[in-house]
């Protein structure tokens, strides 16, 4: 999800699958200020240093770089989206203050969200952070059906959503929860966690005697609230954040609404490649430490996004 940026809502539930497809085409975008490549020159690296108390704890790799590259699909305000051609969001500012207390730069690159997972475990990025669902078919590299298709991630918790559903304005087919989208058709992003709820729903639809969900799967979620503004489907659903940061701004606050109470809701993480163990622990550390200076907390009022907020990191905390 290099230009100025860092300083911009849960269930994804995005939940990418393990298998994805490797990004190709990225649009690279760096989130804050004077992030560039220059990172790798010791001057950067020295000043860095100053004032980070965790930079003697990351790998060797990243204290001579001074960059942590971040795969990201920046579609999803307010976690992470482009506005004037950089990454904004939640995400971008966490990682913003993380930087602070590691003394490196988060520089994030924007991809398709179902090949972040095939990237990070490729090495194109040091880890992945775009409202990922942190749960074990993740974390054991598995399909919906539960066949090992690779090695899987960690991951380091920060922010806690659930599954929303919004629909038109004025909800014109009385929508009031995910079990009446029975018999009915319903847009959602390919890949997500949310696709698999609306896939979770559908069977309880069918084994109580109704008609199946008609799940409508798209490659990205602006495809999604398209068909549902159209009339296409009756509803989308998404990650609470982002549904209700869509219901506020879009079309000015005309075009849709959240219908019922956040379903399901479960830990959001930065994945890290299960082979980068000494990342992985120092992330937890810098999230902790967020947490308690308190620039955490102010990253998600900013954005409104204070209903995710934990009181601690975990790492392979989800379910």
């Amino acid at each position: 999800m290099t230009a100025s940026t860092l300083c911009r809502t849960a269930a994804k539930s995005r939940i990418a699958a393990a298998c994805a497809v490797a990004v190709a085409g990225t649009l690279l975008l760096t989130a804050c200020g004077d992030q560039t490549d220059s990172g790798s020159e010791a001057g950067d690296v020295t000043a860095s240093k100053s004032g980070a108390p965790l930079f003697d704890k990351l790998p060797e790799k990243y204290r001579k770089s001074g960059v942590i590259k971040v795969g990201t699909n920046a579609e999803y305000a307010p976690m992470e989206s482009v506005e004037n051609g950089t990454i904004v969001g939640v995400d971008p500012d966490i990682a913003e203050a993380l930087g602070k207390q590691l003394g490196v730069k988060f520089e994030f690159t924007s991809g398709s969200f179902d090949g972040l997972i095939t990237a990070l475990n490729t090495g194109r990025h040091d880890v992945a952070m775009s409202s990922i669902t942190d749960n074990k078919q993740r974390q054991e590299g598995l399909d919906e059906n539960g066949k090992k298709l690779g090695k899987g991630v960690d991951f380091v918790d920060y922010f806690l959503a659930g599954t929303a559903v919004y629909t038109k304005k004025g909800n014109p087919e009385g929508i009031g929860s995910i079990e009446d989208l029975c018999g009915r058709t319903a847009a959602v992003q390919r890949g997500t966690t949310y696709e698999e709820a609306l896939k979770k729903q559908s069977k309880a639809c069918t084994e109580g005697g109704k008609k199946a969900v008609k799940i409508q799967s798209f490659e990205n979620d602006t495809e999604a609230q398209t068909r549902v503004k159209s009339g296409g489907a009756v509803a989308g659903v998404n990650d609470y954040p982002v549904a209700v940061d869509l219901a506020r701004k879009a079309g000015d606050g005309k075009d849709f609404e959240v219908v019922g109470e956040q379903v399901d809701a479960g830990p959001f993480g930065i994945a890290v490649n299960k082979d980068n163990t000494e990342l992985r622990d120092v992330l937890k550390e810098a999230v902790d430490a967020i947490i308690a200076d308190g620039s955490y907390q102010k990253v998600l009022d900013k954005w409104g996004a204070a209903t995710g907020a934990i009181d601690k990191a975990a790492v392979n905390g989800g379910k």
